[in-house]
């Protein structure tokens, strides 16, 4: 992080001086790139760059981040605004992207006081949520620039190989559980329906809700993983993420959802099928992606956390983690078929 280069460029490109004087602080619970806020007399702005060290092939590309904020801005979709990128890494020898700070609520372990205090205002967040997760699916690709943005075609087996790929060179063991997982889900790619802009991360805590109004979202954030493919894979992500009542707690998986008064992922199904008109027969096997996903990227922060390139931040024992992970998914599979 180089302040006194970020100054400059930052004063330029927003025409306040007072950025020339700035201080930069870890945004704390990134675990892929790194977020940083920067604050000067002017207010205060976000950056992300990726983490130190060495990366995986394809992982932490800013340059795809800027672009499909930039392509979203003025759709039903709300992202932050674009202040200033180098995708090329040249400033400071890491790419990184700035962007405005939107106001928004982040909600990962718990609710803010006073904040959808009650049944009603819990299920109007949740069905925000999907809503725009919806919107999200229903923007024609090409009308905003997106329509070279990615392969729809294959996309499910790609999908597949792409994070195979990333598990055999993150992992620093063999993990019984997960190979059971991969190959149960090689053998159970189900047809898709259509094609969208996926997100690749879609859940409560990568949305920003209205300070003002649980039944709004502010700002959707953390495009790292975002193409174009099958829709359903967002929301077999949005399924991962919403732990019900009496579920186990997982280390990486924020449990806010747990608490009484949130509706159920039946509920969240019901409203994206009711506001997308996709069938939903599938769903097992997206939800089940989702977790050999996870299962991969908690794998690749170990390494990262091991190898110290996640600005100190510790996330416990996620060797446990990863095989509980693929545990769930190998049984969401056999129970669902």
């Amino acid at each position: 992080m180089r302040p006194d280069l970020l100054g400059p460029l930052l004063a330029k490109a927003l025409g306040d001086d007072r950025w020339l004087a700035l201080e930069p602080t870890l945004i704390v619970g990134g675990k892929s790139n790194l977020t940083f806020e920067l604050t000067s007399a002017a207010g205060s702005v976000i950056l992300r760059r990726p983490p130190s060290g060495d990366l995986l092939p394809s992982a932490h590309d800013m340059g795809r981040e800027v672009r499909i904020q930039k392509a979203l801005a003025g759709t039903a979709v709300p992202v932050p605004r674009i202040v200033l990128e180098d995708t090329g890494g040249d400033l400071f020898g890491a790419p990184f992207y700035v962007m405005e700070k939107v106001r928004g609520q982040v909600i990962r372990e718990e609710l803010p006081a006073g904040y959808a205090e009650s049944a009603a205002q819990k299920r109007e967040l949740a069905f925000a949520l999907v809503d725009t997760l919806a919107d999200l699916h229903a923007v024609d690709p090409v009308s905003v620039g997106l329509g070279d943005y990615g392969r729809p075609d294959g996309y499910l087996e790609r999908q597949l190989r792409r994070w195979s790929g990333q598990w055999d060179k993150s992992k620093t063991r063999d993990v019984t559980e997960v190979d059971e997982l991969r190959a149960r889900l090689v053998t159970s790619v189900p047809a898709s329906q259509r094609a969208s802009i996926v997100h690749g991360d879609y859940r409560m805590d990568n949305c920003l809700m209205d300070p003002a109004d649980p039944a709004g979202v502010a700002a959707v954030i953390d495009w790292e993983l975002s193409t174009l493919g099958d829709p359903l894979t967002d929301l077999g992500v949005l399924f991962f993420y919403w732990r019900e009542p009496g579920e186990e707690q997982r280390a990486l998986t924020p449990v806010v959802t747990t608490t009484p008064g949130f509706p159920s992922r039946a509920d969240l199904a019901a409203r994206y099928a009711e506001r997308t008109g996709a069938a939903l027969e599938s769903i097992a096997f997206h939800e089940a992606l989702a977790h050999f996903k996870f299962a991969v990227i908690a794998q690749g922060i170990a390494a990262r956390v091991s190898a110290g390139t996640m600005a100190g931040q510790d996330f416990g024992d996620l060797d446990a983690e990863v095989r509980r992970i693929a545990e769930s998914g190998v049984s969401l599979l056999a129970q669902r078929g």
